[in-house]
């Protein structure tokens, strides 16, 4: 009797496992059709990734150099240029025989570099001293230096950050009114002279310096983090204005390089394999010129920017915060040390 029981359980539980598995056939079709749409959107944007990969930072420095000279014109602007990044952009277009004007505020600075950059690279180089901390009273000057100049590019670098990261309380009204004149309304200015003639002769190339750190909200980069942001949004806007003219405005977004700016902290401010030098950053970023309107300019740098934007916002806040408080106590136990 318990056989028979069994074994109509038996059927029971078949004929059920059957009937179900007929009425989800569909369900699992539907999901298998999903699994693979997926699986080929995920190939596919692999795929587009790696292609964008090569064409910005390897296809460049196989092929031939471009002429930038005949591309865009014969002079460069280049602000901030005395250190750093937008030294070693200078000297990389000066390379590609590009006249350059320099602008910064130290005028021994830019004798030495203009002297250097003409003697090494054999172009015409001049230079304006501007300090851009001063507001709105500078521009009349410089746009009277650049008046008969063919300006062919334009490199919005010049940018100051924090004495170290910090607190917004903890800055001072002079320092967020330099950061905003310096960071932002400085690029605003230097377009709004130059763009005009550029679109008169329909060419020319506008690069602004934003940062990696406008990917995520970054605590104790809060305003320095929104100048470069206004700066990236600013760039691709202005880009979509004036494409149809001929014009080529581009967002370049570094992470981490070993410049001046980062010389409060001794452990960001050493090249390492993820903090490249200013020359090595710029001999990569001046070849995505006319490439890309909105790059990092530097393959590493364009893996920690995937990186940053896969992780949740508040994961990035977390380890921003968590990383900043360690550089500001780094820095003021130096500052300590040194008095």
């Amino acid at each position: 009797m318990r056989l028979v029981i069994t074994m109509a359980a038996v059927d029971r539980f078949s004929l059920l496992y059957r009937e179900i598995s007929r009425s989800c056939s569909f369900y699992m079709e539907a999901l298998a059709i999903v699994g693979a749409w997926y699986t080929v959107r995920k190939c596919v944007s692999l795929a587009l990734d790696t292609y964008s990969v090569l064409r910005l930072h390897v296809i460049p420095k196989l092929s031939g150099e471009i002429d930038l000279v005949k591309k865009y014109g014969k002079w460069a602007v280049v602000t901030g240029s005395t250190d750093g990044i937008g030294k070693a952009y200078a000297e990389q277009l000066a390379k590609h025989g590009v006249n350059i004007i320099l602008v910064s505020r130290n005028k021994e600075k830019l004798e030495a570099v203009s002297r250097s950059i003409s003697e090494t690279y054999k172009v015409e180089t001049d230079f304006i001293v501007a300090d851009f901390s001063k507001g709105r009273e500078l521009y009349p000057a410089i746009k009277e230096a650049l008046k008969d100049r063919e300006i062919g590019i334009l490199v919005n670098n010049v940018g100051i950050f924090y004495a170290h990261t910090d607190y917004f309380t903890n800055l001072s009204e002079d320092t967020l009114w330099d950061l905003i004149h310096v960071n932002i309304a400085s690029a605003t200015m230097m377009t709004h002279i130059v763009l005009p003639g550029m679109v008169k002769k329909k060419k020319g190339a506008i690069v602004n310096l934003s940062s990696g750190v406008c990917c995520q909200p970054t605590p104790m980069f809060t305003v320095y983090g929104a100048s470069k942001s206004y700066l990236d949004y600013f760039s691709r806007s202005l880009h979509y204005e004036y494409a149809s003219k001929g014009i080529f405005i581009q967002s370049l977004i570094p992470f981490v390089t070993s410049t001046n700016m980062v010389a409060f902290s001794s452990t960001v401010s050493k090249r390492s394999i993820l903090f490249p030098t200013a020359e090595e950053y710029a001999s990569h970023a001046v070849s995505t010129l006319g490439l890309s309107i909105r790059t990092t300019g530097y393959w590493k740098h364009a893996i920690q920017w995937t990186l940053g934007e896969c992780l949740p916002e508040w994961m990035w806040a977390w380890f921003a915060l968590y990383l900043s408080r360690i550089l500001r106590k780094e820095a003021l136990a130096a500052k300590a040390k040194s008095e």
